[in-house]
């Protein structure tokens, strides 16, 4: 599926069922879990050999007087689901878990199940896997700041993510943005730890659409 070149960046790919040697390719489905239940959908998937990803992070609580830190689910509610699409269909039919397709609404009114480019999705982890205590989760396309510069970061934790140069509660960082899902921006990033995008591969990108 090709996209214009104003649309390659974190663009949605529509489910297809692609064949090689026979075998469907995987694809990465966004889904909203109900009730906070988004560690007991991971646990199943687990169990089952399936691929998943949860957003959490390292937060800060008090405990009996002391402060200790928790690794819990940066963004409730939600799970990435590496499957494919028929056995997508086929898990959501037999478990009894309250998941559902997060949508996407095309131009002509229909609506599709988000799913989300492999590139992206490594992006996404790269930074969001870290549970860094520091990262800032924001709402999908958030406004001005897709008018930032492109950039790779080259150095620290974060290295070889990608994503628009912002500035963030007065702190330049990196925002990887999960169009329709969530957005997440690095923790503070020095220039000399970054490198404008000003030529991306365009095969590169027209592999992960």
């Amino acid at each position: 599926m090709r996209h214009s070149k104003k649309n390659r960046t974190f663009a949605l790919v529509e489910v297809r069922t692609i064949v090689k040697k026979g075998r469907e390719s995987k694809v990465w489905y966004a889904i909203r879990v109900t009730y906070n239940r988004e560690l007991r959908v991971k646990a199943d998937l687990d169990e089952r050999g399936i691929e998943n990803f949860v957003p959490m992070q390292y937060r800060r609580e008090e405990r009996n007087g002391q402060m200790v830190k928790r690794l819990v689910p940066s963004v409730h509610n939600l799970i990435f689901i590496h499957i494919e699409p028929s056995k997508m269909k086929e898990y959501k039919m037999t478990t009894d878990l309250p998941i559902r397709y997060i949508m996407s609404r095309s131009t002509d009114g229909s609506s599709k199940p988000i799913t989300v480019p492999d590139h992206e999705m490594e992006n996404f982890i790269k930074v969001a896997g870290t549970y860094d205590e520091k990262l800032i989760y924001l709402n999908p396309d958030p406004g001005d700041f897709s008018k930032g510069e492109r950039v790779r970061i080259i150095g620290g934790m974060f290295a070889g993510a990608e994503g628009t140069f912002v500035r963030v509660k007065g702190d330049r960082r990196v925002l990887i943005n999960v169009p329709g899902v969530v957005a997440v921006a690095t923790t503070y990033i020095h220039m000399s730890m970054i490198e404008k995008i000003t030529d991306p591969d365009p095969d590169r990108l027209d592999n992960a659409l």
